[in-house]
């Protein structure tokens, strides 16, 4: 028996067909686009739906015991009275509420809503996109996010879920409600927004898709980011997971929610009481991408050149796309600190790998508690990326690959439901090798972390007094 697991993405929708000991047995995809235009990033919510359906539609068979959702986390679309959508469904990547932001980033009040929901005060959340949309005029009976609207379309049920929801910044992380606060800056009652499940809920299939039973259970699922952690194995607490792909991201597993005083990390649910605190960063394998297109050597060339290579005294602060974890900084600038003429195109690859890496052990310094960390994404393919990430981490890193991720983690789920798998901690996913970090390299770059933050703060200063260069 199997269940089908369905991953909303960002270009593309995968369905993953997953038996009881986690083993992906098949999986197909449908693409899409993200329409962009300047700091917008949408989807129309139907081509996503129908990638669903068109995809569930492939693999299913007598053996599916049940379907289970997850998707990119922060969207936010709306709805009429009828359900239908009123708006496009906006990305994780739509800026557009970068002043909004920038009016409640690093007030009390922002502080206040970063503790009482677990997400910053950053313009992915769809607690600020839900602000412009107030500010600009733009009106819906109900609003979601496209996951929510996909269950919609297979179970006739609108519901959003705790893990979600815990990215919204509109879901209070300790009493599991719609935070009242939160609502009122973003302009938006409870009664709009669906009700608050726990991520194992279920919900018979309601809608017609050839080869499948009618009445399986649906599980609502969660986020990726989290569900991620479940799905490579590092759903204990204790237990981390990084992943690196264009962008990049480090969770840690904790019983029960919780961001630090600093606000530097984020606080999203698992499920049956597991939380992940950390932090995503938005330049990633970007960089490396960035490097190629100017230098004119393909990527894996540069990324195998840059690997032996010293710095040379170069520091970067990659922040080409602005910047997640821990600043929380849309608006942070990128630059490259001690650039001299002799410097190389694989000198300065691996500074901004170099960066990335610190980045993430920026983050790691804000969570407590790490026992373990595994690593999976499409960068660590180039031998630099995890060899260097284990030397700033200062830890060994355990590779996981072809694992399925985040959708192996709503199967998972599916079987918690359905009462197959006793816990959620069970460790079904083994890593293929282990990165172990050189130690000299370790007190090297850890002597060089601290900079990295004062250099990031003193810019910031400049930027904000005005006296920076503006782009």
């Amino acid at each position: 028996m199997i269940v089908l697991a369905v991953d909303l993405g960002t270009s593309a929708t995968k369905v993953v067909a997953v038996d009881a000991q986690a083993r992906v047995v098949a999986s197909t995809e449908r693409k899409y686009p993200m329409r962009t235009s300047g700091v917008e990033a949408t989807h129309d919510p139907h081509q996503v739906l129908n990638a669903a359906l068109d995809a569930l539609a492939e693999l299913a068979s007598e053996d599916v015991k049940a379907i289970s959702l997850t998707g990119a986390m922060h969207s936010i679309m709306g709805l009429d009275a009828s359900l239908n959508p009123v708006t496009e469904s906006l990305s994780w990547a739509d800026n557009r509420a970068v002043e909004q932001t920038e009016r409640l980033r690093g007030t009390p009040e922002g502080r206040e809503l970063h503790q009482a929901t677990g997400a910053p005060i950053h313009s992915f959340t769809p607690l600020m996109k839900l602000a412009w949309f107030h500010e600009n005029g733009v009106r819906a009976a109900k609003w979601c996010e496209i996951k929510d609207f996909v269950h919609l379309h297979l179970t006739g049920e609108l519901l959003n879920e705790h893990s979600s929801g815990s990215g919204t910044g509109l879901m209070n992380i300790r009493t599991l409600r719609w935070h009242e606060p939160s609502l009122e800056f973003a302009g938006v009652t409870a009664d709009q927004l669906p009700p608050l499940v726990e991520p194992t809920h279920s919900t018979p299939l309601k809608a017609a898709i050839p080869g499948l039973r009618p009445g399986i259970p649906v599980i609502v699922g969660g986020g990726d980011g989290p569900l991620g952690n479940l799905g490579v194995g590092a759903a204990a607490p204790g237990s981390g997971a990084v992943s690196l792909g264009t962008s990049g991201a480090l969770r840690v597993a904790q019983q029960g929610p919780g961001v630090d005083e600093e606000g530097r990390t984020f606080s999203y649910a698992i499920a049956d009481g597991l939380w992940v605190r950390g932090g995503a960063i938005s330049n990633g394998g970007v960089v490396a991408q960035w490097a190629s297109e100017t230098f004119g050597i393909p990527v894996g060339d540069l990324l195998a050149q840059a690997a032996p290579v010293d710095s040379d005294g170069l520091v970067a602060l990659p922040y080409l796309l602005g910047e997640r974890a821990p600043w929380w900084d849309p608006t942070a600038h990128a630059a490259l600190l001690g650039l001299r003429r002799e410097h190389t195109p694989q000198q300065i690859t691996k500074a901004l790998v170099e960066g990335v890496c610190q980045q993430l052990a920026l983050v790691l310094d804000a969570v407590p508690h790490v026992e373990s960390l595994r690593i999976t994404g499409g960068a660590f393919r180039a031998p630099v990326w995890a060899q260097t990430l284990a030397n700033t981490l200062g830890r060994p890193l355990h590779l996981t690959e072809d694992t399925g991720g985040s959708a192996v983690g709503a199967a998972l789920l599916a079987w918690r439901a359905l009462g197959e798998i006793e816990s959620l901690t069970v460790d079904l996913v083994q890593p293929t090798r282990t990165i172990t970090p050189d130690e000299d390299a370790i007190t090297r770059y850890a002597k060089a972390r601290p900079f990295v933050a004062k250099v990031y703060r003193a810019l910031e200063e400049l930027y904000n007094e005005g006296t920076g260069p503006r782009t």
